[in-house]
């Protein structure tokens, strides 16, 4: 599948999508990618739980997941 993140992408989309991106969300602090709400969370909400900017994890997935 391949999918563009955006700020209001869910990260159940983003993890169905590639479950390789799971190390960038352990390494924000989000360590319960298990969670059914964690899942449909939009990634600028797990952001700012977490206090990362967005912007930044949003440019890292996508280079990631372009490879």
């Amino acid at each position: 599948m391949n999918l563009t993140v955006t700020k209001e992408t869910l990260i159940g989309e983003i993890l169905e999508a590639d479950r390789t991106t799971a190390p960038y969300f352990f390494e924000m602090g989000m360590h319960c990618l298990g969670c059914p709400s964690s899942t449909m969370e939009s990634l600028e909400e797990a952001c700012m739980v977490h206090g990362v900017p967005v912007e930044e994890l949003v440019e890292k997935l996508n280079g990631h997941m372009s490879k």
